[in-house]
């Protein structure tokens, strides 16, 4: 039986938080993006890298910067940095190196959210001893992002139907993240956990990342735990976005809405299979406790979504090759699913294994693990589809994640 989550005003606004940030117009239609500007699929991994190698150089210090002088303060400015770079992508996005500025702003953001938000609320569970219900209340607000996700897939589509073009998307994003950044303001004060009262000096930094890294290296299933994590999660941000392509080239074979241009029935099929999606997704983050207590365990559910997430990228890319356009779809289905079952998981498990103090610390380190991931594989699954089309790159990304299990199996 789920337990019963409390649901007070700053529930609402963790839910608010997530569904405002997943409000993300342009995630349907990213890789559409740039092949409309004209970059092949290898740069766009390399664009990819480019941006996970800036989170790897910020994450830690903007994590060790959120536990010592605030997450709030933290957040405002990933916030800022967020809408520097949608700005940047609408106006001047025109090229690969124009694009990698835009990569760089947004990976601001991400080094000054990532880690800092799920830290607020495993402050607040610890302040409200409700620790036990970490699975269980992340997933529900997790939840209220996937919806956020859905509304925002069909709101894209309307979009890029109208304006015929993929741009219209960034500019549209600035408005719900203006939102949330308001949100965000009125959060407590007592959510910034045990900040310092003078500015840390570089040897408070060079110690608190010592210990943190000395912590996460003695608790071996908190080493496992983080390379497992950043193993899936990595594979998941490498090949979301390759769905794109595969719905674009079934929209164009589809013998309907034949009156329409072909970036219209994309955005159609794009915006109903994303909602569908996301909908889906939104009940997987939900019901994640209960995949944990069915499984037995965060260990053992965290070891089985690895599997499986290998499983249906070799699915993926079969499908991709014999043109059966509905099973890559079901195939990439199942890998947003356990993205979303897995999640909360991993963030429960961690906050049983680590020190809450260092909490923004040690899930900024998952994920610079998961940013080193994405810049090695990005490229080599960009170059594979070049090479081999979409289908080969996601059954080659399979057998390297297969391969690479016994090391972040964990036990």
């Amino acid at each position: 039986m789920a337990p019963k989550i409390p649901k007070d005003l700053q529930f609402y606004k963790f839910c608010g938080y997530g569904f405002f940030k997943n409000l993300r117009f342009f995630d349907p239609f990213i890789m559409l993006f740039f092949r409309e500007v004209g970059l092949s699929f290898l740069q766009i991994g390399l664009l990819f890298s480019i941006r996970e190698v800036s989170i790897n150089l910020l994450e830690i210090p903007t994590g060790i910067a959120a536990d010592l002088v605030g997450r709030r303060r933290a957040m405002i400015i990933s916030f800022s940095s967020y809408l520097l770079s949608f700005s940047f992508f609408y106006f001047l996005g025109t090229n690969f190196w124009l694009c990698a500025v835009g990569m760089v702003l947004y990976a601001v953001g991400e080094t000054f959210r990532s880690g800092t938000h799920k830290a607020m609320i495993l402050e607040y569970l610890k302040i409200k001893n409700l620790e036990h219900l970490r699975v269980d209340y992340y997933g529900r607000t997790r939840s209220c992002s996937q919806l956020g996700s859905a509304l925002s897939s069909l709101i894209a589509a309307l979009l890029v139907f109208h304006s015929g073009s993929y741009r219209i998307v960034f500019l549209a994003s600035l408005v719900p993240y203006v939102l949330d950044l308001l949100l965000l303001l009125s959060y407590p004060r007592y959510l910034d956990g045990e900040i310092r009262h003078r500015s840390p000096t570089l040897r408070d930094f060079w110690n608190f990342t010592r210990e943190s890294f000395q912590e996460i290296w003695r608790n071996r299933r908190l080493f496992k735990t983080l390379l497992n994590s950043s193993l899936i999660s990595s594979s998941f941000k490498v090949s979301k976005d390759y769905l794109q392509p595969v719905l674009k080239s079934w929209a164009v074979a589809l013998p309907v809405l034949l009156s329409l241009s072909g970036n219209q029935r994309t955005a159609i099929l794009v915006g109903a299979v994303y909602f569908l999606i996301y909908l889906m997704t939104s009940q997987a983050s939900r019901n994640a406790g209960r995949v944990q207590r069915l499984v037995g365990n965060s260990a053992a559910a965290l070891n089985t979504n690895y599997l499986l997430n290998t499983f249906i990228y070799l699915l993926a890319g079969l499908g991709f090759f014999l043109k059966i356009y509905p099973l890559v779809i079901l195939a990439f289905l199942g890998i947003f699913l356990i993205q979303n079952f897995q999640k909360p998981i991993m963030v429960g498990y961690v906050g049983e294994v680590t020190d809450s103090k260092r909490m923004a610390t040690v899930l900024s380190v998952e994920n610079q693990s998961r940013a080193i991931a994405i810049a090695l594989f990005a490229p080599i699954i960009g170059f594979l589809a070049d090479r081999f089309t979409v289908g080969g790159g996601l059954i080659g990304y399979g057998l390297i994640l297969l391969l690479l299990f016994p090391l972040a199996k964990i036990r």
